[in-house]
């Protein structure tokens, strides 16, 4: 098993989530703060856009438009040159504050939620997964689901594999051709509280751990291969794969998860190791 430990690029944020990498540069949510921003290779910090609601998970629509989660009114926005805009209302398929996302080639967007009021004593329990349509329709195409949260399609759009947090595993479906989901199947157990994920060029994926604090490489099956420390005393909640050769882990990292505490705090950060295989 290889071993590293990753180098701070930034400091002073609130609660970074939902990394990207895109045109040489890592874009992510600052949730607390409300801010997305992109944070280049000469480590230039830039904000570009402002959610009131709470910014997730990003991505993108086949024509360079950027989405971002709007978590407490579940709702998605679209960022244009002319401003932000809702691109769809989901709070009628969530039950709880919405979350992660991942975008395919399709331009379909796939989104979690936490399913109960994570930080103000609900008891958890199980929640959709919904897909939002490139016509902006809204649908649940994955029930029963344990906090779905950080989620990645493989490069042939053929399989979509999600993190549930609560249950400790990663779960994979085969996407169909009008992007519903199917053949559900548990893709690793795990021995952490699986976060923000990515996936690499072998097939393997990059799960954060809020928990125990690292980020591990774990094959399907759930064998850990590799291993990333971040500094203490933040943890692993998000990843993702990019740099000038794609080898570069970017981790977002915390303190802590409590909403309260990380604003006062400030203690998110941009952290990285160069690891063997790229994205």
């Amino acid at each position: 098993m290889a071993e590293w430990t990753t180098t701070i690029l930034q400091e002073n944020l609130v609660f970074p989530e939902g990394p990207r990498w895109r045109e040489d540069r890592l874009w992510f949510s600052d949730q607390h703060d409300l801010t997305v921003s992109t944070l280049d290779l000469d480590g230039n910090l830039k904000v570009v856009a402002e959610i009131p609601q709470c910014p997730s998970g990003i991505g993108w629509l086949p024509d360079g438009t950027l989405l971002v989660v709007s978590m407490e009114d579940h709702r998605i926005m679209r960022v244009d040159t002319d401003g932000i805009h809702e691109y769809a209302d989901c709070s009628r398929h969530m039950t709880g504050t919405a979350n992660d996302m991942v975008v395919d080639a399709h331009g379909r967007a796939y989104v979690g939620n936490f399913g109960f009021d994570l930080f103000g004593g609900g008891q958890p329990c199980t929640t959709g997964l919904v897909m939002v349509s490139p016509k902006g329709d809204v649908r649940v195409v994955a029930a029963d689901l344990h906090f779905p949260n950080g989620t990645v399609i493989t490069p042939d759009g053929a399989t979509l594999v999600v993190a549930e947090t609560m249950a400790r595993r990663l779960t994979a479906f085969r996407v169909a051709n009008d992007g519903s989901l199917g053949g559900r199947r548990v893709w690793a157990e795990l021995d952490v509280l699986p976060d923000g994920i990515c996936l690499d060029g072998e097939g393997c994926i990059w799960v954060s751990d809020p928990g125990g604090g690292d980020v591990v490489r774990v094959a399907e099956g759930g064998e850990v291969l590799d291993r990333v420390h971040v500094n203490p005393p933040n943890k692993a909640i998000a990843c993702a794969l990019g740099g000038a050769d794609g080898r570069t882990l970017y981790v977002c990292t915390s303190a802590t998860v409590l909403p309260k505490d990380a604003i006062k705090a400030r203690s998110g950060r941009i952290e990285a190791a160069v690891v063997d295989v790229a994205g």
